[in-house]
């Protein structure tokens, strides 16, 4: 018997290959000897990192300017010359304390600086992945860090950040690192928002970093400029600010797209090739996968969603999701391709409780399955069609 568990983390509770090791503790308190493969799982955001380097990219440590501006150690991983740079550890929401945010001076300038140090390793394909951002300057600090100059009237440096980008006039593109000419970008990411409007990057995520409603103005302004400026020095960039993703994580899709030539992709789809998820499913008869919350933007191209795809690919049709609290109905779940859905919620009696103490419950849901789904053997499994599963108990 081979099973695969291929979860995301369960946010604010575990990470993604605990959650691996408390389901796999459980099945192998019943059936000690089963086959069992981890594949920690994310969906282009935080955590990307650590499934990669799961899946053997090794963690390297830069020290860059957080989104403030005071030094931070962000970490990126690098297999043969392939990159993975993650957004929320150089210029993310998480590194600055909620007193001390400030929406128009957050800059993505840090996440330009790991991508250099990447480069600095040998690198030729960086996968960015861009959840969790803390600025909203349109990627302005990033391109900054790699060697752009961002001028205002006199000709004087901007100051970091999306407020100032309402005074840029000149945008020189002449000094980047050549280095990004030989490289090819994949931006890992599921946001459709584009750059600028009601629906762009500062009105809808601005108030998410802290930004009021007089500050989310000025963001919009300074995005608006970006690209008016950008495109007079690289054309066509400008048009690239309607496109779909542009906006994502505070427009550094807009900037990835426009000068870094970045092809976007779904983020679950890009964290399975990065693990070889296809491969690891090969031959599995049991794929465990699932999140902290199960509910309808899982099914809308999150991590469980991704997995649950992939193993039907594969040939499997046993496909459990496990995870902190469902909020779909079974025949939702049923309709994606799944078999049974296991909630922690269901065993803890409360919900900090459930948040504490997941990787305990975890184990109990793992052996519960072995002792349900795993207690005949491969050659048994597959001559007995009658074989019990969590639908028929």
């Amino acid at each position: 018997m081979r099973v695969v568990i291929a979860p995301d983390k369960f946010k604010g509770s575990l990470q993604a290959e605990e959650v691996c090791a408390a389901v796999a503790a459980g099945i192998r308190s019943v059936t000690p000897d089963v086959d069992i493969v981890h594949v920690p799982m994310a969906d282009g955001g935080e955590g990307t990192l650590d499934a990669a380097v799961a899946s053997g990219f090794a963690r390297h440590t830069a020290t860059v300017s957080g989104p403030l501006g005071a030094q931070v150690g962000a970490d990126f991983g690098v297999r043969g010359t392939e990159a993975v740079v993650e957004m929320a550890t150089a210029s993310g929401l998480a590194l600055v304390s909620r007193p001390e945010r400030d929406a128009l001076a957050a800059s993505s300038y840090g996440t330009g600086e790991c991508i250099r140090a990447a480069l600095d390793l040998g690198v030729t394909r960086i996968t960015l992945a861009i959840g969790g951002s803390a600025s909203t300057d349109g990627g302005a600090g990033l391109l900054e860090a790699l060697g752009a100059r961002l001028l205002d009237a006199d000709g004087a440096a901007l100051g970091r950040g999306g407020g100032p980008l309402t005074e840029l006039e000149t945008f020189d593109l002449s000094g980047l690192d050549p280095r990004l000419a030989r490289t090819e970008f994949v931006l890992a990411s599921d946001v459709e928002h584009a750059l600028l409007g009601p629906e762009g990057a500062a009105a809808v995520f601005g108030p998410q970093k802290g930004a009021s409603p007089a500050q989310v103005a000025t963001l919009e302004r300074g995005l608006a400029r970006l690209s008016e400026v950008l495109d007079r020095a690289l054309a066509g960039a400008g048009a690239v600010a309607a496109e779909p993703g542009s906006g994502a994580a505070g427009g550094v899709g807009y900037a990835a797209i426009a000068v870094l030539g970045a092809e976007r992709r779904p983020g679950v789809e890009v964290v399975a090739g990065l693990t070889g998820l296809a491969d690891k499913l090969a031959g599995a008869d049991l794929v465990i996968t699932g999140e902290g919350s199960f509910d309808e933007q899982s099914l809308g191209g999150k991590t469980p969603w991704g997995v649950a795809r992939a193993a039907v690919s594969a040939g499997c049709d046993e496909i459990i999701a496990v995870c902190g609290r469902s909020t779909l109905a079974p025949e939702q779940w049923r309709a994606a391709g799944f078999t049974a859905c296991c909630t922690v919620a269901e065993r803890a009696a409360s919900t900090d409780e459930s948040i504490r103490d997941a990787a305990r419950y975890l184990t109990q849901i793992g052996s519960d399955l072995a002792a349900r789904l795993l207690r005949t053997s491969p050659t048994e499994s597959s001559r007995n069609t009658a074989r019990p599963t969590m639908e028929s108990m």
